[in-house]
């Protein structure tokens, strides 16, 4: 099919921050819940994940976008009671939090885990031979109300880590999956488990049924709005779809003129993008990003726009690592300069800066400036009153005059 719109990589970039959330007009000093809402509905998701190093990762792209924000409001939104929760958890990409909206949208896949298709194939065997064990488990939850795993564990041996899975474990995440219960709750970090009927608004639950092909639409549409500009590929991991079913689905949405095909220089694929997009004169923005930020998330797409490749080098053994344990990219403005590996050392109360790796040809004054200001902001919104500068790199000893 003929691109229709030819976009230089820069304008590519460009519609990619733009539609990520990056550059727009400032937030306010205070944030509240409604702009916090509306940034997770123009990304359509957030990533969840357990490492602590810094802080969990599903906080960090709120902080990347809209500054130093009470993350009470997240936890509000996410698990709390009543009106004020707006989102719910399910497997988008990957374990993530979504849009109370998103929900119906969703409502597929937990069918097709039901039946033990795609995705889903490994839970499939125990939901087929555990039944008895699937059963009283989601008896225990509709008379008992929200449930950790651990207080159904029938096992003599405390469970190890998520490879260790008890039965009941595996029970709560096939009903989870198939949509049999959902989050409630979380105690630490682990889900509590309780009835959707008793955790997502009955206005949403008795909404009429998609089909898949009109609901995996739409979760297109939202990954296109989210990412600018995106190849099949990075619109199929966006909510991580099965080839067949992203190629489908884009195919109609070509046909009906809600996607337009497109080239951007130097990509080998088609891309795709909405009908009405702009490209910004420029995009202002400085930014430390999570490993899961969805700006970022997808490697080759990361390599593509920035020309920078990036692998999170947490299960690297420490000999091998060539940036570090938990290393954030540095966005500043339009380009991602640098490298950034960092801890929270909640105990010393400080913020542990142990590498600045600089990208060519460097940061100028301005980046070094930025990089400051974001450490700083960082550290007060985690509640750490010190930045150790621990890399002797030149780029960390300039960043360390500014910071004094």
């Amino acid at each position: 099919m003929p691109a229709e719109r030819c976009f230089s990589l820069k304008q590519a970039r460009r519609l990619a921050l733009a539609a990520q959330g990056f550059g727009g007009r400032p937030p306010p000093a205070s944030i509240k819940a409604a702009r916090l809402n509306q940034q997770i509905e123009r990304l359509g998701l957030l990533q969840i994940d357990s490492v602590n190093a810094l802080v969990r990762a599903h906080y960090l792209p709120l902080f990347s976008r809209l500054g130093s924000y009470p993350q009470q409001l997240l936890d509000q939104a996410a698990w709390s009671q009543g009106r004020q929760r707006t989102l719910f958890e399910y497997w988008g990409h990957e374990a993530s939090l979504l849009p109370m909206s998103m929900y119906p949208l969703m409502r597929w896949r937990m069918q097709r885990a039901r039946q033990g298709q795609g995705i889903y194939s490994q839970l499939a065997r125990f939901g087929q031979e555990q039944r008895v064990t699937i059963r009283r488990v989601l008896a225990a939850v509709e008379e008992q109300g929200a449930l950790g795993a651990g207080s159904l564990s029938t096992r003599e041996q405390r469970a190890g880590p998520w490879w260790d899975w008890s039965n009941e474990k595996h029970a709560l995440e096939w009903l989870f999956a198939a949509g049999e219960v959902t989050v409630a709750g979380r105690r630490g970090f682990e889900r509590l488990y309780d009835l959707p009927e008793r955790v997502i608004p009955s206005a949403i639950l008795g909404q009429p049924l998609l089909d898949e092909a009109q609901a995996q639409r739409r979760l297109l549409v939202q990954g296109a709005t989210a990412l600018g500009v995106a190849t099949e590929k990075d619109l199929r991991d966006y909510f991580r779809f099965e080839p067949g079913d992203s190629r489908a689905r884009l195919a109609e949405l070509l046909e009906s003129g809600e996607l337009l095909a497109c080239e951007v220089q130097g990509w080998r694929q088609t891309a795709y993008c909405l009908p009405e997009v702009k490209v910004p004169r420029k995009v202002e923005a400085s930014a430390l990003l999570s490993p899961f930020d969805s700006l970022i998330w997808e490697r080759s797409r990361t390599e593509r726009l920035f020309d920078f490749r990036y692998r999170l080098e947490i299960y690297t053994p420490r000999h091998k690592r060539i940036y570090g344990y938990y290393v954030l990219p540095f966005l500043h403005n339009e380009s991602i300069v640098a490298r950034v590996d960092l801890r929270a050392e909640r105990a010393q109360g400080r913020l542990a800066v142990h590498a600045v790796h600089e990208e060519e040809p460097g940061l100028d004054e301005q980046g070094i400036q930025a990089l400051a200001v974001q450490l700083q902001q960082m550290a007060d919104w985690l509640g750490l009153a010190q930045i150790q500068l621990n890399c002797q790199r030149d780029g960390a000893r300039r960043l360390r005059q500014v910071l004094r």
